[in-house]
C-alpha cells in the first residue's frame, strides 16, 4: 500500500514544472474571496448504510455555506487557515468531522454537507454472514452513543497536469476517541461548454482508536462480541464523480455519485452487514 502511494505521488509530481494551479473558467468553479458563498441543491438521493439493522439515509437537499478571506476560511462547517498558497501547491491548517458517525445518526453534519459530491447506489452482494456455528448471532442491546467530535490537522494540495492531490492528516481535538485520520485524494476536472465533470479517487486511513470507537462493541451492547472483535486501523478506498450542467449564472443541474469500499478491518465488525457504502444524488443546484 505504501509503495503504491509513493509511486502515485512521484508520478503526479513530475509535471509540476509545466502546470500551475488551474484558474477559474466560470464562477461555478470558484468562490469569490471575502464574500459568502451560499447555495442549495434540491433533489433526490440515498446513502447506503452499512450498519446492520440501520436504515439507508435519504438525501433531499445539500446546502453550501462557505467564506474565504485572505487567510481564514469557513467551508461547510470546517474552519481553516491558509499557511501558504503557491503556484503549484498550498498548505492549510483545517478542522473536519468524521464521516463514520453519520451511519449512526441521521442528522450528523456528514449527512447534511456531502462534500460537494455524492454517491452511486449500485447493486452489490452483501458480505457473507459469519458461518462459525459455535459463535452466537451478533444481536445487540441498545448501542451506546457515538459522540460527535471535531478533527484538527493539516492538509496540502499539489497541482499538476494530471490533476490535484490532497494530502491530509487530522487528530481528534476533544479526546472523544483520541484517534487520527489521514487521506490521499486525487481529483481531475473537465469543463466543456456548459458541462463540468469532476472525478476523484480516495484513500482514507483510520487509526485503531477511530475504528474501535465507532465500530467496536461495548460490553453493554454484547459481552461476547466485545471480546471477540478486536479493532485495528484500516484503509477505506473510494471513487467519486460529480457532473454539472450550467443552466444560468445561478442554476445548475447536478448528478453526484460516490462509492466507498470499507476496509476489511472495519467490515469485520459485527455491527456491519455490508462492506461498502454508496450514495447518489440527482437534482438542481441554486447558487445565491
Amino acid at each position: 500500500m505504501y509503495r503504491i502511494l509513493l509511486i502515485l505521488l512521484i508520478t503526479l509530481g513530475i509535471p509540476l514544472v509545466g502546470m500551475a494551479k488551474e484558474t477559474c473558467s466560470t464562477k461555478h468553479e470558484c468562490i469569490e474571496m471575502r464574500n459568502w458563498d451560499l447555495g442549495i441543491a434540491i433533489g433526490w438521493g440515498q446513502k447506503t448504510n452499512p450498519l446492520k439493522d440501520f436504515d439507508d439515509i435519504p438525501v433531499f437537499f445539500i446546502p453550501t455555506v462557505a467564506y474565504y478571506g485572505e487567510r481564514w476560511f469557513f467551508d461547510n462547517g470546517n474552519i481553516g487557515y491558509s499557511l501558504t498558497e503557491q503556484e503549484y501547491f498550498s498548505v492549510n491548517v483545517v478542522t473536519s468531522y468524521s464521516l463514520d458517525r453519520a451511519y449512526f445518526y441521521r442528522w450528523d453534519p456528514s449527512n447534511v454537507f456531502l462534500a460537494r459530491s455524492s454517491q452511486t447506489a449500485t447493486n452489490f452482494t452483501d458480505r457473507p454472514a459469519l458461518s462459525i456455528s459455535s459463535e452466537p448471532e451478533p444481536v445487540f442491546n441498545s448501542l451506546e452513543s457515538r459522540h460527535f467530535t471535531m478533527l484538527g490537522g493539516i492538509e496540502a494540495f499539489i497541482y499538476s497536469q494530471l490533476g490535484t492531490i490532497r494530502l491530509a492528516y487530522s487528530h481528534d481535538m476533544f479526546s472523544v476517541h483520541s484517534g487520527s485520520e489521514a487521506q490521499v485524494k486525487w481529483t481531475y476536472g473537465w469543463h466543456v461548454n456548459q458541462w463540468i465533470l469532476d472525478l476523484s479517487l480516495v484513500l482514507d486511513w483510520k487509526s485503531q482508536n477511530v475504528v474501535d470507537y465507532y465500530y467496536g462493541i461495548r460490553p453493554s451492547e454484547n459481552v461476547y462480541w466485545s471480546q471477540k472483535y478486536q479493532a485495528s486501523s484500516g484503509w477505506n478506498k473510494g471513487a467519486e464523480a460529480t457532473v454539472r450542467y450550467i443552466l444560468t449564472d445561478n442554476w445548475d443541474l447536478l448528478l453526484a455519485v460516490r462509492y466507498t469500499q470499507i476496509s476489511d478491518e472495519i467490515a469485520a465488525s459485527p455491527l456491519l452487514d455490508k462492506d461498502y457504502s454508496s450514495t447518489y444524488f440527482v437534482g438542481a443546484a441554486y447558487r445565491f
